[in-house]
């Protein structure tokens, strides 16, 4: 009796055993009922009836990671060059990456692959080797629509590296070399033009600044000349004023000047004649003018300048 209960307890533990399934968290199992798929088993405690239900098979999902390694790709101008790319996906779908395809990351992979020549194929090396961002869409792009079947979603493809052959590299270094010179060429050439320009500007500047000095000077000197002549004009009025204050009410300013004339006439001409004198022809009119200039001397107002109104 002792075996028989030691056999019927450990019956009731294996049957319990295969009747308790504890599911991780972020993980699922598909259960499966006499071969036919029944459930999927949550994260937590699951109980399925034992030799009854089994698991077909347990899924992650959490974003899954699949490396692929370095390839072999031919570019549309025929350079051979190798890629390597990093997929990350999602199992959004446990029953169907489970029953419609064999081998879920194999399956992958070789889409990967298959898209991977395809895409790098239809462009040339230049764009390859620049447009990372282009591919890793199109490629995420015709890995999501192959692989919707299988439950599975793409969430993005990052190529790694690209490694053209060692003469294409060759080729690149010389060519950025001479590309960098052309630049620096182009950078002198725009440096001295500017410079140039700026000399022009500052040139042409003294020059307008130059001939606004003089023009302002030419003003200030012509007014100068302006306002001495008024000056003088105005002093030569005053003194005919005074000349005639000083005849008094028969005083003729016109008279003393004529006068004033003929004896500046007749000093030039005696200092400049040897022999003979010349004298005007209105004589009387030019011995009235004496007179009243003597007149005008003897005056009260007549002092030590040398004229009327002389103080």
């Amino acid at each position: 009796m002792s075996y028989v209960l030691i056999g019927f307890v450990v019956l009731i533990l294996v049957v319990l055993a295969r009747s308790v399934k504890v599911v991780p968290q972020k993980q699922v199992k598909i259960i499966e009922r006499l071969g036919r798929f029944h459930l999927q088993a949550q994260p937590g405690l699951n109980l399925i009836l034992p030799f009854v239900d089994s698991v077909r098979a347990s899924h992650d999902l959490r974003e899954r990671i699949t490396r692929i390694e370095p390839q072999p790709v031919i570019t549309r101008d025929n350079v051979t060059m190798e890629v390597d790319a990093v997929i990350y996906y999602l199992l959004v779908d446990p029953v169907r990456a489970t029953y419609e395809v064999q081998n879920l990351e194999m399956g992958i992979e070789q889409l990967t692959l298959s898209a991977l020549r395809n895409t790098i194929g239809s462009l040339d090396l230049d764009h390859t080797l620049t447009s990372r961002d282009e591919i890793n869409n199109q490629l995420r792009a015709a890995l999501d629509a192959a692989t919707q079947q299988w439950g599975v979603k793409v969430v993005r493809v990052e190529l790694k590296n690209i490694d053209p052959p060692e003469e294409i590299k060759l080729t690149m270094e010389k060519q950025m070399t001479a590309e960098r010179s052309r630049r620096a060429v182009v950078t002198t050439a725009e440096g001295e033009k500017a410079s140039a320009i700026l000399r022009a500007e500052g040139l042409k500047q003294a020059a307008i600044v130059n001939a606004e000095g003089q023009k302002q000077s030419a003003i200030l000197q012509a007014e100068g000349q302006a306002q001495a002549r008024l000056a003088v004009a105005q002093a030569e009025a005053q003194a005919l004023q005074v000349i005639a204050t000083g005849l008094g009410a028969e005083g003729n300013p016109a008279r003393y000047l004529i006068a004033r004339g003929y004896l500046e006439s007749l000093t030039a001409i005696a200092a400049n004649a040897q022999k003979t004198v010349f004298l005007p022809y209105e004589a009387s009119a030019a011995m009235s003018a004496m007179g009243a200039i003597k007149e005008l001397w003897s005056l009260p107002g007549a002092g030590a300048g040398g004229g009327p109104g002389g103080g």
